[in-house]
């Protein structure tokens, strides 16, 4: 029996690091672990020791014999992976690891004072760089965030019918009450305290915000109520402060996604699954409310390219199909699209469409109870038409001899990609969304370094924020140890008495702890995992009355 890497894969390679037999690839060294949608165990050289599945901070390893039905494809498509080429020396009999003198790449020299660093974002980029600098160097962090809870993306951007993935959020919340941290919830830079500021309480700064808003189609019609972006759709099933007042109308049977990355299916599935399956998730209560109100049974999903170009995971993909209730067609307006799924092989994106039945998607969406998503390449929104307040419908291109095509719908979700914004006091490059550095260093500011979707754009899920914070941390110490970091000028009581007087809603650690637990327990009456607080005034009243609950006693 073997092991098999299934769709909840986060690639941050922490199964590679465990593996005794080095079956697992690509391995963060190899050139294709940067480009690979997941990892894969090859079938050939798995000893069965169960090292990687222990160790997957997502749960996404399981023994082949014990994949449900929905899992099955995923042993295919490892053993695929491994296809046509030569059996690795492993298969022939375990090779392992041969230990010598532990080294740390990344530790400071012994007689190298503690550094002070500050940690601006909790999300998976942030906490990983915190982790890095915990595990392998005595440096004191301040953990910074401009929301008062932690958990980034994870928290605000994980689908919540993918609950194995968030669990990565547990790897990370056990470093907020380490005694080498201090939490500052509820600041914002450029708000509350200045890019200079943080550089004079701390000997570096690391910059982990992210890419917080979405790129726009810019075609006429894009501002018409009722066309949104699927950042704030998925902030708003998330529960995020920021989207909740924001509100979705699905009263319309059709939704009309543009654009085809794992964000898209993900906006697509929550929209037609059923959501008594979503009631036991963390999904926001006003989201589920809406859902459970919603008229909409059909999702178009418009993808500029074929589907051998389609944006979206083979694993993401192969999961839509698996969804309760949920058919997934082909629209075959185009005949490259069936062209291409028919050449296509078993390992391709466009290989999985095999099978899925092929229509033509109406002007008007289906009548009936039955639920369905539409993939329909070799399309894009050429205008978005209003009518009665909101969408009426939305014209596409259509890469057959027909012409443009009016597609009814109600809704129009863009998922394009994302984008950084500019970080006040730090550079910023337009074209690109992100901030100039040289291996996580900013361009220009000594001290002051980036990491995740502000360094490199909004590419990679979220392990790939290990490998991106190991860069930028190594490069820190680096300076540190050649003594280019400027020496702080102020110390951290200083910087602690200085976020309090310019936010006296500051969530610490201890703020942080109150919230979960409350959370958990609204979780634990409702039969549900959590249920998320979703206001600013709620998060800081919570963490303000646990607090003072815990120093009461």
């Amino acid at each position: 029996m073997t092991y098999a890497i299934t769709q909840t894969c986060c690639n941050d390679a922490t199964c590679v690091a465990v593996c005794p037999v080095n079956c697992i690839h690509p391995t963060p060294e190899e050139r294709a672990f940067g480009s690979t949608e997941m990892l894969h165990i090859d079938p050939r050289a798995c000893i069965d020791c169960g090292a990687c599945a222990d160790a997957c901070p997502v749960d996404a390893i399981f023994p082949v014999d014990a994949l449900s039905a929905g899992q099955r494809e995923y042993a295919d498509l490892n053993a695929a992976y491994y296809e046509g080429g030569e059996p690795a020396p492993e298969a022939e009999g375990p090779n392992f690891h041969v230990w010598g003198e532990p080294v740390f790449e990344r530790s400071l020299p012994s007689d190298f004072g503690p550094l002070r660093v500050a940690v601006v974002g909790t999300g998976p980029a942030g906490m990983y760089a915190a982790q890095d600098l915990l595990l392998h160097t005595a440096a004191e962090v301040t953990l910074i965030d401009r929301l008062p809870v932690a958990g980034g993306l994870v928290r605000y951007g994980v689908a919540p019918d993918h609950p194995a993935t968030k669990k990565v959020g547990d790897t990370f919340s056990r470093f907020h009450s380490h005694p080498r941290v201090r939490v500052h919830l509820g600041i914002e830079v450029g708000r509350d305290v200045s890019a200079e500021e943080l550089s004079a309480h701390h000997d570096a700064v690391i910059y982990a915000v992210g890419a917080s808003t979405d790129r726009r189609l810019g075609v006429p019609g894009e501002d018409t109520p009722g066309c949104l972006s699927a950042t704030g759709f998925v902030a708003w099933y998330n529960a995020h402060p920021e989207a909740v007042a924001q509100g979705v109308d699905l009263s319309a049977e059709r939704v009309v996604v543009v654009g085809n990355g794992n964000v898209a299916l993900d906006v697509a599935r929550i929209l037609v699954a059923d959501p008594e399956a979503l009631a036991g998730t963390d999904i926001a209560a006003h989201a589920l409310d809406a859902l459970r109100a919603s008229r909409v049974r059909e999702v178009v999903v418009l993808g500029r390219r074929g589907p051998e170009d389609a944006a979206y995971t083979r694993s993401e993909l192969l999961a839509l199909k698996h969804v309760p209730g949920v058919e997934v067609v082909v629209d075959d307006h185009d005949p490259r699209t069936a062209a291409a799924i028919d050449a296509a092989g078993a390992g391709d994106r466009a290989g999985v469409l095999r099978g899925l039945a092929r229509v033509r998607t109406d002007a008007a969406p289906p009548v009936g109870g039955e639920r369905r998503i539409v993939l329909r390449f070799h399309s894009e929104a050429e205008e978005v038409l209003g009518g009665d307040g909101g969408v009426r419908s939305v014209r596409v291109t259509d890469g057959g001899a027909e012409g443009p095509v009016e597609l009814r719908a109600g809704l129009l979700l863009r998922a394009i990609g994302y984008r950084g914004l500019p970080v006040p006091g730090l550079p910023f490059d337009e074209a690109s969304g992100t901030v100039p550095h040289e291996g996580g260093r900013v361009a220009g500011l000594p001290g002051s370094y980036v990491v995740g979707w502000i360094k490199r754009g909004p590419s990679g899920g979220i392990g790939a924020n290990r490998t991106c914070a190991a860069e930028t941390v190594g490069t820190l110490l680096a300076d540190a140890v050649a003594g280019t970091l400027p020496a702080p000028t102020r110390d951290a009581k200083a910087f602690r008495r200085l976020a309090r007087q310019r936010n006296r809603r500051v969530v610490d650690a201890r703020g942080l702890a109150a919230i979960d637990r409350a959370e958990r327990d609204r979780g634990r009456r409702d039969g549900r995992p959590r249920v998320k607080l979703a206001t600013v005034e709620e998060l800081v009243a919570t963490a303000r009355s646990g607090r003072l609950l815990r120093l009461t006693r």
